[in-house]
């Protein structure tokens, strides 16, 4: 094997779940499964309950991405929103949201993707390997005005 394959080997995808409630964060976790596409590394799943224990984790570590919960209380969406402005080089954000209507909130977090809510056992982890792949290839703007919306198809146009 080379130093490469050794490397790509050994290689994991670090990712963090924020949700205050437990179960949110059991869902993330078993729709995620070890390996969100056959491209990427298997995951490392680190799981928070707080916001403090989340900042403290990315104050000491680095992770690929991570998944918010936007209905979390306090939110996920504030706390992408703290981490872009108070964390160097912040892990890129999907944001778990309920309602088309959040997607401007999802936007002003500065997330880089959104998944919607109920979680989708397909959806998620290809919105997230979107984030990675995207990222790993210098690819990373957040959300604009411009993002497709979930749920906005032809029973939910949005503007």
């Amino acid at each position: 094997m080379s130093e490469n394959q050794d490397q790509t080997a050994s290689e994991v995808l670090k990712v963090i779940i924020y949700s205050s409630d437990r179960l949110v964060r059991e869902q993330i976790r078993l729709a995620l499964g070890r390996k969100i596409a056959p491209d990427l590394p298997e995951v490392e799943i680190t799981e928070f309950a707080t916001g403090p224990a989340l900042i403290e984790a990315l104050d000491n570590d680095s992770f690929d991405v991570a998944v918010f919960d936007g209905e979390a209380r306090p939110g996920g969406m504030g706390l992408s929103h703290q981490i872009k402005d108070e964390i160097p080089d912040a892990p890129p954000v999907v944001l778990l949201i309920a309602r088309a209507a959040d997607a401007w909130m999802a936007a002003w977090s500065r997330a880089e993707g959104i998944s919607p809510y109920p979680i989708d056992p397909i959806r998620l982890p290809d919105d997230v390997a979107q984030v990675v792949r995207d990222t790993r290839a210098g690819r990373t703007n957040p959300l604009s005005s411009g993002v497709v919306i979930p749920g906005s198809g032809s029973r939910h146009r949005v503007g």
